[in-house]
């Protein structure tokens, strides 16, 4: 079986009284897209930190390629790459100047990649930085997060502040160009309109716990949402896997986790005059499962 990526096992974490997560689990296999969704303030970052070995946990580990982010700190930092929302540089420097200064925390870092990625991001070399546009400091911030050749890299939230076209731009290309080096990506946002065309794992942190970790595929398969009108007598606590529901009229929206043939079955069973099944984009899948009713507000007819 090959070793994933990452794998975090039993992971927690607190700010004083504040249990921040709560017993995480999850792996990332190697060579994926894996996006790491959650909420702001669901504990994304703080999973992040301690990844990198930026924080220790109160219980659990982080695996990076095998190695613990506590006990082997530096090795795992060679081996990642670290891009962070609205990054900040010495705005001083030239472009030039603080790739070499970023070049000198690492003996693997690698000049010709660099200058190729320069190349292919546009970065103006001579260029200081606090002259570049959002985007440019986007681009500079990956190629500083690259140079060393990691084989994981972190993105968290990394289109902050960019216009959604240059959004959209800036990740299409970022994707191809991790994809086309072999790199595992681990992109943290909560923005899943970003997510959803690139990742193809997906994992779901809410209140400090992984509450859905799969292929990006099977979470689409695996949630429907069905429409239908009650027959008399019918009683939904019979359905396991009801995420949300919502009455409008006489008629109720049930988005379902797990459908399966004898879910949908017993749904028809309790359906007045049939029922209409729909697929759910990525951004209504997680809402559902994070702040879905689970059910409430069906009772029995």
């Amino acid at each position: 079986m090959t070793e994933p990526a990452i794998k975090i096992e039993g992971l927690h974490f607190s700010y004083g009284k504040k249990h921040v997560l709560k017993g995480v689990d999850l792996e990332v296999p190697k060579g994926s897209i894996f996006g790491f969704l959650g909420r702001n303030g669901a504990g994304k970052t703080t999973m992040i930190k301690t990844l990198l070995g930026l924080q220790k946990p109160q219980a659990g580990r982080c695996l990076v390629g095998g190695l613990d982010s506590v006990t082997d700190t530096l090795e795992v930092r060679r081996r990642i790459g670290f891009m962070a929302e609205d990054q900040q540089m010495y705005g001083w420097m030239t472009v030039s100047r603080i790739i070499k200064w970023v070049a000198g925390f690492y003996p693997n870092w690698d000049d010709k990649f660099v200058d190729e990625l320069a190349e292919v991001l546009s970065l103006p070399k001579d260029a200081k930085v606090k002259a570049l546009s959002k985007g440019q400091n986007s681009s500079l911030a990956l190629l500083l997060a690259l140079g060393h050749r990691p084989d994981i890299v972190i993105l968290d939230d990394p289109t902050l502040g960019l216009d959604p076209i240059a959004r959209k731009d800036f990740l299409r290309h970022v994707i191809d160009l991790l994809q086309s080096n072999g790199v595992t990506v681990f992109f943290s946002s909560h923005l899943l309109y970003e997510i959803e065309p690139v990742a193809d794992h997906i994992a779901i942190l809410n209140d400090g716990v992984i509450i859905k970790a799969c292929k990006t595929e099977q979470l689409r398969e695996s949630v429907r949402k069905f429409a239908l009108t009650p027959a008399p007598g019918a009683d939904f606590s019979q359905v396991p896997g009801i995420l949300d529901a919502l009455k409008v009229g006489e008629s109720v929206s049930i988005a379902i986790d797990g459908c399966d043939p004898a879910k949908k079955a017993r749904l028809k069973e309790m359906s007045a005059n049939g029922m209409t099944e729909t697929a759910l984009n990525l951004d209504e899948i997680f809402e559902a499962y994070v702040i879905g009713n689970r059910g409430r507000e069906l009772t029995a007819h």
